[in-house]
């Protein structure tokens, strides 16, 4: 999936960018540079420094001079790659270096990419742009990787919970709960998959019914029915817990509920028919969607 970065920079909160070298002037005319970016600058002045802005900053780029006093920008670049907080992080390296040899000891350190000194206004700005879409990119994976699973995480706890607690409850609570359920699935469908109406679309809402079973910890495929203008969602593990589901049949409404539902906002034709059940004691679960 491709970003609009620019726009997704803009609407959040404004990239850090660290400038890193010991001579004010160079740092104060990187700073006019891009001052007409929506960027919130920090600098420090030596390699000891800019590990401890890193440590008190969430810096998302760092232009890093190699020719420092003390620690150099190979050995700065050496520590933020080392790190796991902020290897990530991508470095631009500023150097009036020009053998191949210095700019592979950057690349051996880590570095993203270089700028020879001095810098090119007209080139530093792109390198900067490119180097934070990646950075924007990395950080958008994260966060989704992280939402699933925590998803995941919430999803196994429910459905470890759900078996027994309609075990102790009575058959009135039992279908209000699996109606609130019903409920929830159908409103994280919509936000999901655009379930606009497909007319008589039975592979489509068959594939859908499979994959949310799936996501609930079932195994779930789909397929074409016998019968004309049917299709077919057929289960052999249970995603409630499988032997749960054996002694709690009323869990096989809450799976019928959700095939019902997701097929009724494909075509609002169709209907649903529970041929097996793994709760009735057969060997697999079978619903056929057709066309009313």
């Amino acid at each position: 999936m491709i970003l609009e970065v620019e726009v997704l920079l803009s609407e959040s909160r404004k990239p850090k960018i660290l400038i890193v070298d010991d001579i004010p002037e160079n740092v104060e005319l990187i700073e006019a540079y891009l001052s007409a970016e929506p960027y919130d600058i920090i600098t420090a002045s030596s390699g000891k420094e800019a590990i401890q802005k890193l440590k008190e900053e969430k810096i998302d780029i760092i232009l890093l001079d190699v020719l420092m006093p003390e620690m150099s920008g190979y050995d700065v670049c050496k520590i933020v790659k080392s790190d796991p907080e902020t290897q990530f992080i991508p470095v631009l390296m500023l150097t009036a270096l020009f053998d191949i040899e210095d700019r592979i000891k950057g690349i051996e350190a880590g570095a993203d990419d270089f700028l020879t000194k001095p810098i090119n206004r007209l080139e530093l700005k792109p390198r900067v742009k490119s180097l934070l879409r990646v950075k924007c990119l990395h950080d958008q994976l994260v966060a989704d990787r992280d939402c699933l699973e925590i998803k995941n995480r919430v999803q196994s706890i429910l459905t470890a919970i759900i078996p027994t607690l309609l075990r102790v409850v009575s058959n009135e609570e039992k279908k209000v709960i699996i109606n609130q359920m019903t409920g929830m699935v159908e409103k994280t469908l919509l936000d999901m998959y655009h379930l606009e109406n497909r007319e008589l679309d039975f592979a489509y809402a068959g594939k859908i019914c499979a994959e949310i079973l799936n996501q609930l910890g079932g195994s779930f495929s789909s397929e074409v029915g016998e019968k004309e203008s049917s299709w077919i969602v057929r289960g052999t593990k249970c995603p409630w817990r499988g032997e749960e589901a054996r002694k709690n049949p009323i869990l096989c409404t809450l799976t019928r509920k959700i095939i019902s539902n997701i097929s009724l906002k494909v075509d609002s034709n169709f209907s649903v028919e529970a041929l097996k059940t793994i709760g009735n004691r057969n060997d697999c679960c079978e619903f056929l969607i057709k066309s009313t």
